[in-house]
């Protein structure tokens, strides 16, 4: 990729080795404020700013940059701004892997304004900087083993957090038209509640935060869910739970206690249908859209609002079937239609989402299913194989 955009070198700025620009490649290590640097010719180089972290930079198995190659100390000592020390220790960072000034791809994470600043003081010292986000996202869509263990780590531990919701649903005690947990209101903050302790059980944690959205709340798809909502007999409750090992686990399931109403049954039944479809169509070589094709013709013909058919829909399905996991909880491969080449083409070792949806705000109900699906030889592994019933006294 280097050789092809004619760049000499790919530097990735972070402010975390926990940023998934970054995280790919740093293994074990636990960072603040970092960097890499990935020449055409030549080792990786891990580049990080304080002396307190030599130890935890060292897990990272890369050669390093330490601040005093970086001549950090010396960079402070002079009172430069924040921007004028990141360019100073980028440019002490590229002479020292025996880059010379040229095109040079930049991606990560970091303040804009003082990461725009530091790249316009390089170009003066006759560096040019070209996009490398993309280049990063393809490189870290491919798993290892490793990386596939740990996501399945993750969605051990979300299935987990599903079953305990469920439970608790289930065990809920109606009382004047809401329910009630022993001696308290059931609300959506003691389901939050019960899932983080779940997830910190096994090693997770929640960066991205969690959706619990009851009604009307989950019919607007990315809503989070009001803490003191209380959960109601007969509400939809949407659970979309994305939670962090080293790597993203994502999975949704829709609940409903006592009896749903009639059209939230049906659109229950048509979400899991079209779920059902995607799996049966899940394979190498297929696209994303081309799976988003085949559920928005299914949705449509169940006579709901899809993109397709009604352009800039807020009712019926809304949104894309899915999108590829890993460091990030949204990469490649790409579901859209523009996705350039095999950005959207499935490959053995994808780890991938299926999450059709149906949102109906004026009737103030949604349903979404998501698996998280590892791509096979033969078609996908679904790996949160958890129930699909609304009832959650039947899980």
């Amino acid at each position: 990729m280097l050789e092809e955009s004619g760049c000499r070198a790919l530097v990735i700025l972070a402010e975390s080795s926990r940023d998934p620009f970054i995280a790919p490649f740093v293994g074990a290590a636990r960072l603040h404020r970092c960097f890499l640097i990935l020449p055409l010719e030549g080792p990786i180089r891990l580049g990080y700013f304080t002396p307190m972290e030599r130890g935890e930079a060292a897990l990272s198995g890369l050669e390093l940059l330490s601040p005093e190659d970086l001549d950090i100390e010396r960079w402070s000592r002079a009172g430069q701004a924040p921007w004028q020390v990141l360019a100073s220790v980028l440019h002490q960072g590229l002479q020292r892997c025996g880059i010379a000034p040229g095109a040079i791809a930049i991606s990560g994470l970091g303040p804009a304004g003082q990461v725009e600043a530091a790249c316009r003081q390089l170009t003066e010292d006759g560096w040019s900087f070209q996009p490398g986000a993309l280049m990063v996202e393809r490189l870290r869509r491919a798993k290892s083993e490793a990386d596939i263990a740990d996501m399945r780590l993750a969605a051990s531990g979300s299935m987990a957090a599903f079953r305990r919701v469920a439970e608790t649903l289930a065990g809920a005690v109606e009382m004047e038209g809401e329910l009630w947990l022993w001696t308290e209101k059931l609300k959506v903050e003691n389901l939050k509640r019960m899932v983080a302790e779940t997830l910190a059980a096994y090693g997770l944690e929640q960066p991205e935060g969690l959706i619990i959205a009851p009604a009307e709340e989950g019919a607007v798809p990315h809503n989070v869910g009001t803490p003191d909502r209380a959960i109601r007999p007969g509400d939809s409750l949407v659970v979309d739970l994305f939670p962090r090992h080293r790597l993203f686990s994502d999975c949704t399931r829709t609940f409903c206690v006592g009896e749903p109403s009639e059209a939230l049954s049906q659109a229950h039944a048509a979400v899991l249908a079209a779920l059902e479809l995607a799996h049966q169509e899940v394979r190498p070589g297929i696209t994303g859209w081309q799976l988003q094709e085949s559920v928005c013709d299914y949705f449509a013909k169940a006579r709901y609002p899809t993109p397709l058919s009604h352009p800039g829909t807020l009712h019926g399905y809304v949104h894309g079937l899915g999108h590829g996991v890993g460091f990030a909880v949204h990469e490649l491969p790409s579901f859209r239609q523009e996705a350039e080449g095999d950005d959207g083409r499935l490959v053995v070792g994808d780890v991938i989402t299926l999450e059709p949806g149906l949102y109906e705000p004026g009737q103030g109900f949604a349903v979404r299913l998501e698996d998280l699906v590892l791509v096979g030889e033969e078609g996908g592994e679904n790996l949160t194989p958890l129930p699909y019933d609304l009832d959650p006294a039947a899980w």
